[in-house]
């Protein structure tokens, strides 16, 4: 294979991966407004069995490694589960329940707000000072944001306060997320550390809502496949094509074709669930749009 082929399969997987990301919310999106399901188990469901997934491709591209070496060392582990517990299942639970309780679409965008929080943090922590850039990015954050949840109006919030919540709490896990992963991914591949994450987290979920707790008997086919969908395609398959780009791309390449996500949101949650966005509030969105578009284009300090 060409570098040339090498480069083309690197940006397919990682637009595919994003795209299911994207169609995976609005399925989710669907499922818990219009056909019932619990997000609490939905989220339960999808660390495992996105976990397992993952853990699987990982024994059978590398079947003399061991998917058991993270837990060899005490320090790892403990970072390891530090990173399940505060980033991955934080992303994952905020964005349903922003989801849940609002729509797909403003869930996502306030979820990619995340390089802002980061912008904020490395500042804080004096490994970066503030430049034009990053006050252009705050200020569109602000306006854009604005826009979108008020449509203009500051006395009307057109998106309810709870799901406001739990997608600012989404955008702060994944900047926690991003941040925090840096330290274990240059240990260990992606896909492991993905994984196991995934089930850690999935586990702890488990407490709160039991996956064997679930009516199947309430369940129609079409249901059917869109939990497959969501919990295989959107989540398992889509986290494996976009890690996997990173074999044929850089991390900013990827990270650029990303924003597709956002975009397929928006898109589908107005053409298949529905979703009305008022001229003003499209303002906002096409603010946040292009805020995510340049975030990607800005290279982080590395140093924590």
């Amino acid at each position: 294979m060409t570098r040339t082929q090498h480069r083309l399969k690197g940006v397919l997987f990682a637009i595919i991966g994003a795209t299911l990301w994207g169609l995976g919310g609005t399925v989710s999106d669907l499922l818990f407004n219009q056909r019932g399901i619990d997000v609490d188990w939905y989220v339960t469901a999808r660390l495992i069995v996105s976990g397992i997934f993952l853990l699987a491709v990982y024994k059978v591209l590398y079947p003399k490694r061991s998917i058991l070496v993270v837990f060899k060392n005490l320090k790892i582990f403990i970072s390891l589960l530090i990173y399940s517990l505060i980033g991955m299942l934080f992303v994952q639970y905020a964005y349903m329940a922003s989801i849940d309780t609002g729509n797909v679409a403003v869930a996502t965008l306030l979820q990619y707000i995340a390089p802002v929080y980061i912008i904020i943090w490395f500042v804080i922590r004096g490994l970066d000072v503030f430049r034009p850039f990053d006050v252009l990015a705050i200020v569109m954050t602000l306006v854009g944001t604005f826009l979108l949840l008020t449509n203009g109006s500051i006395s009307h919030l057109v998106v309810s306060p709870t799901s406001l919540f739990w997608g600012i709490v989404a955008g702060l896990a994944l900047a926690f997320y991003t941040i925090y992963a840096t330290g274990l991914l240059e240990k260990f591949p992606s896909l492991l550390i993905v994984g196991w994450a995934m089930i850690i987290s999935g586990i702890a979920m488990n407490f709160k809502h039991p996956i064997w707790q679930f009516h199947a008997s309430s369940l129609s086919l079409s249901t059917i496949f869109y939990l497959i969908f969501g919990i295989i395609a959107g989540t398992a398959l889509a986290f494996y094509l976009f890690i996997d780009s990173l074999q044929y791309l850089s991390p900013k390449e990827t990270t650029l074709l990303g924003t597709i996500e956002p975009v397929i949101a928006v898109i589908t949650s107005a053409l298949w669930l529905d979703v009305s966005f008022k001229p003003v509030q499209v303002v906002g969105i096409v603010i946040i749009l292009v805020l995510i578009l340049i975030l990607s284009l800005k290279k982080q300090p590395e140093t924590l």
